[in-house]
């Protein structure tokens, strides 16, 4: 039975008792509420919520959202302009951790409890860093989808989701430097020592030709970046970041191993590659962590990885006392997060330092105790 006209909307009773909402929606449709209601407060309660959104300007198609979560996903990859090592993590993130929970759902459909059990249940299956890597690829794609419209609100509400707490890498010393790099092939040699005290990055000191060494001046120019892709293809992209581009000064100590490299084992010209394989090739990251790892083993360093020794670099360069800025510039940072976690390293050894001073300080006050019992360290004044 109807219960008269409204100002907005139309509430009725229908024959099994509960009651029913139709709103005018500014498409121009005549729409239902998408279910039923208990009681007629229920339902005029949620009509004068709509009326509320529609004013605000907040009102959603509720058939816009109804496009399958993995049509959409791959549309949003496709529309954008990615590195092809970016693209390339997407679709695989999309592929294996995504479709095959979310793929036919409709993206107005996902809400937060069931994105909640997917990575709960993903985290028993996957790696910590590969579920925050899945969490935030689908935050992105429905943060898109309410830019988009198709929903108000994203799904994707865990706090600290895309983010791993990784265990601190180890740092090598200046002295398993040198002796990592003495176990190495000869032409690898200077690569280790460019990565330790320069803190260039795998791809950044494969990428190095001719022209960006001058050994004049003692100094290396980063302005390109190698990236293996999964199918085995290389492909010559920018550093990591638009910081990344820059021009690093070499300490003096490995200049000499500079010089002879260059002289030994780099091609000629401008544009000649200044790491080489063996057989002429670019090097390939696999077979040179083969060669790291048995260096390392032959004079017993174990877990440390090649990307670790730029850890070093930062470190060393921390300890100097360069300023954010001046370690934002030497290891291509792009935001200060990077620098600050060398500077805070570096604080803490200040602090410990201070400590040991301290009691230093202490011991030579109570020595210096006169006769009358007044410290001759302090007044008491």
């Amino acid at each position: 039975m109807a219960t008269g006209k409204r100002a907005f909307g139309r509430v009725r009773k229908l024959p099994s008792g509960r009651w029913q909402v139709r709103y005018p929606a500014p498409d121009g449709l005549d729409r239902p509420a998408p279910s039923t209601f208990r009681t007629k407060k229920e339902a005029t309660d949620w009509l004068a919520d709509k009326q509320a959104e529609i004013r605000a300007g907040a009102w959603v198609d509720p058939d816009a959202g109804k496009i399958p979560f993995g049509v959409y996903a791959a549309a949003w990859i496709k529309q954008r302009r990615l590195e092809q090592t970016t693209r390339e993590l997407y679709d695989t993130l999309l592929r294996r951790h995504l479709v095959p929970s979310f793929g036919a759902v409709a993206v107005a459909d996902i809400t937060p409890a069931g994105v909640r059990l997917w990575r709960a249940a993903h985290l028993e299956l996957a790696g910590a860093p590969t579920v925050a890597k899945s969490y935030a690829l689908l935050r992105a794609v429905m943060n898109t989808a309410v830019e988009d419209q198709l929903i108000t609100r994203n799904p994707c509400r865990i706090k600290g989701g895309s983010v791993v707490d990784t265990p601190e890498r180890p740092t090598a010393t200046v002295a398993e430097v040198f002796e990592i790099a003495e176990a190495m092939q000869p032409r690898y040699r200077l690569l280790v020592l460019l990565a330790g005290f320069l803190g260039l990055r795998w791809g950044e000191l494969i990428a190095l030709r001719g022209q960006d060494v001058d050994l004049e001046a003692g100094t290396v120019r980063v302005r390109a970046a190698i990236a293996e892709l999964r199918s085995g293809e290389r492909v010559v992209k920018p550093p990591k970041s638009r910081a990344g581009v820059r021009t690093v000064a070499v300490p003096e100590v490995i200049l000499p191993s500079l010089r002879q490299h260059m002289l030994t084992f780099a091609e000629s010209g401008r544009d000649g590659r200044v790491f080489v394989g063996a057989k002429g090739a670019t090097p390939r990251r696999n077979h040179f962590n083969r060669l790291w790892h048995r260096a390392c083993d032959a004079i017993g360093i174990k877990g440390l990885h090649f990307h670790d020794l730029r850890h070093t670099g930062n470190t060393l360069t921390a300890s100097t006392g360069a300023s954010t800025k001046e370690l934002m510039a030497r290891f291509g940072h792009s935001t200060t997060r990077a620098a600050l976690i060398y500077q805070h390293a570096t604080e803490e050894r200040q602090r410990t330092i201070a400590d040991a001073l301290n009691e230093q300080i202490i011991k030579g006050m109570k020595r210096g105790t006169g006769r009358n019992g007044h410290g001759t360290g302090t007044t008491g004044e």
